[in-house]
């Protein structure tokens, strides 16, 4: 077979986008997703992959900002629809985009590439890692209270209509996103995400609802979300459904909760994905009625090693020489001299010293943010301790107060 491997011209978006709806279920994208999609796309950023006239093959790559340990906005390259033709697998294509795609992020000069994955085991043999997890929450609303800190009664809340709401929640999110590994920053023209609303999104549910808290006339949290209604009888039975979720303050986040667990004829809250750490889970009664379930979430790949290492900060100090696998990207391999000051602000360097830590890229991809252990990892038998004392040295210092949460999806 003789496939073309090439980036995409604004002639082929068609055929592109018909070939990641087939890869996906051939379920065809709303005409709002597809408009929203094509405003959004970077073409000079995508690969398709074409057996001649036919696309079986594709791969995109946003231009994003990816917030690391210490508040930093990192440029990172936002992987996204990448699919293979159901004909055309276990041809080594989907390997081919990968390598391309890799060296592209490379050249443009992005430390990081980030994907969140249709299956988890498709992109380890990339040199991705799993750095963040997210928590599905469904609420028994009518059985879970809250309990509410100092000033949640003096927060109004309102209803606003999204759109009117825009630049109002925006400024939340603005605010918020240094404080939170794995969070986007808002790209211009992503802002329009957050509030798309096609039918077929809303699970059957009402057109997306905005609540905002206020203290002394300042925006200080958000809440988007759809209403499904239900009955058991004559026993209401309603669903809130949240979609997004923001406060700038606790009095503000918990007025929010408090706003969603009192909506007439409701008794669930369903939360699609949240930080595992969320304060939500410290405010509720009986987090057993909350049916928490944890999954995966962004996967993070080091492009450039040592340009990523030196863009985040640090828990603590540290020194340590890093033997690194790499087979994916070759630039990568070898010993890395990583040392950060009690700032935080790190060095990495080249060096011939004698190993202190064995891994491979994939498991300093997993820790990147913070949020998994290199502990963890060793204790997996995925990072090898090679001087006494270097393996807690440094998993303390990647290490992240708050746990890293992508909201932002792409």
């Amino acid at each position: 077979m003789n496939t073309d491997l090439r980036t995409l011209s604004a002639t082929e978006w068609d055929s592109w986008l018909g070939c990641i709806e087939l890869a996906f279920g051939g379920v065809p994208l709303s005409p709002e997703s597809r408009e929203l999609y094509a405003a959004l796309a970077e073409p000079q950023r995508a690969l398709g992959l074409w057996d001649g006239a036919e696309c079986v093959g594709t791969a995109g790559a946003y231009s994003f900002r990816l917030t690391v340990p210490g508040g930093a906005a990192v440029p990172a390259a936002g992987i996204t629809m990448v699919s293979v033709a159901s004909t055309h697998r276990r041809q080594g294509l989907l390997t081919s985009m990968m390598r391309r795609q890799l060296d592209d992020v490379r050249s443009w000069g992005e430390p990081l590439a980030v994907l969140t994955a249709s299956e988890p085991g498709i992109y380890g043999r990339f040199g991705y890692g799993a750095a963040s997890a997210e928590a599905n929450l469904r609420i028994d609303s009518s059985q879970v209270g809250l309990a509410l800190p100092p000033g949640t009664d003096g927060v109004r809340v309102r209803r606003s209509s999204p759109q009117e709401a825009l630049d109002a929640c925006e400024a939340v999110y603005a605010r918020v996103a240094p404080d939170r590994p794995g969070t986007l920053v808002r790209q211009p023209g992503w802002e329009r995400v957050p509030v798309s609303d096609p039918e077929s999104s809303r699970g059957g549910g009402s057109p997306l609802q905005c609540v905002l808290a206020e203290r002394d006339g300042e925006v200080t949290g958000y809440v988007t979300f759809h209403l499904r209604p239900g009955w058991d009888g004559a026993v209401p039975k309603g669903t809130v459904a949240v979609r997004d979720l923001a406060a700038l303050d606790p009095a503000s986040y918990a007025a929010l909760w408090r706003f969603l667990f009192g909506i007439d004829l409701t008794s669930v809250v369903e939360c699609g994905s949240r930080p595992v750490d969320d304060a939500l889970l410290r405010l509720v009664s009986d987090v057993r009625r909350c049916e928490v379930r944890v999954r995966d979430g962004l996967y993070v790949r080091l492009v450039e090693l040592g340009a990523a290492l030196e863009a985040r900060s640090y828990r603590a100090p540290v020194d340590v020489v890093l033997e690194v696998e790499d087979a994916f990207c070759p630039w990568n391999a070898g010993r890395w001299r990583l040392t950060a000051d009690a700032k935080g602000t790190a060095t990495c360097r080249r060096t011939d010293d004698g190993p202190e830590l064995a891994l491979s890229v994939n498991e300093l991809g997993a820790a990147y943010l913070g949020g998994v252990s290199l502990t963890t990892l060793a204790a997996a038998g995925a990072v090898r301790e090679l001087r006494e004392g270097a393996l807690a040295e440094t998993s303390l210092a990647f290490g992240s107060d708050a746990q890293p949460w992508c909201p932002h999806g792409f």
